[in-house]
């Protein structure tokens, strides 16, 4: 059953959707009218210039460039701190530090290994003396949580300043949900 004044509130609720459009349809008519449709013209295209690749002067483009054999060039004769060239690379030596993680150790107190995960999934056990990263470092302290490295970074005056860097176990947490 429909009650009389739901009846009424419909009918003045209709009512105002059949208003008269006239004047809004007027005004779009005016707009459409005066407005007229302009295109950006296209922008113009550069001429191609082909420079020649001579191969005996620059490098190729197709190789890495090797950061070793710079750092080599500017070893001086001066008396001032620098790696010595003629020592064998340790396998750790061809990874960055942020592409190193310390997983844990073993040993006791008098002589302790850290166990270090190299980013392609190879483990690696390091003691003092042994070097690790780019920038010749050689390790100086082994802890249960970490390691510390003693580095030679390049001055770019053909000398190296010493740097001492840690190496710390990653977090726990991590190790769990591996």
């Amino acid at each position: 059953m429909i009650r009389p004044l739901s009846v009424v509130a419909l009918s003045v609720l209709l009512s105002g959707c059949f208003n008269d459009l006239s004047d809004v349809q007027q005004y779009i008519a005016e707009v459409k009218a005066s407005t007229r449709a302009r295109v950006e013209p296209l922008p113009e295209v550069k001429e191609f210039v082909h420079i020649p690749y001579r191969s005996q002067n620059v490098r190729s483009p197709f190789a890495a460039p090797r950061p070793e054999a710079v750092q080599d060039k500017f070893l001086q004769v001066q008396d001032c701190l620098h790696p010595d060239p003629r020592r064998r690379k340790e396998p750790l030596e061809k990874y960055a530090l942020d592409n190193l993680k310390m997983r844990g150790t073993l040993g006791d107190t008098g002589n302790i290994w850290a166990l270090i995960e190299a980013s392609d999934k190879t483990l690696h056990r390091v003691t003092l003396s042994n070097h690790v990263g780019l920038f010749h470092g050689r390790v100086i302290n082994v802890e249960p949580t970490h390691i510390e490295l003693l580095e030679l970074i390049p001055d770019g005056a053909g000398c190296w300043k010493e740097r001492t860097t840690m190496l710390q176990m990653i977090d726990m947490s991590s190790v769990a949900s591996n």
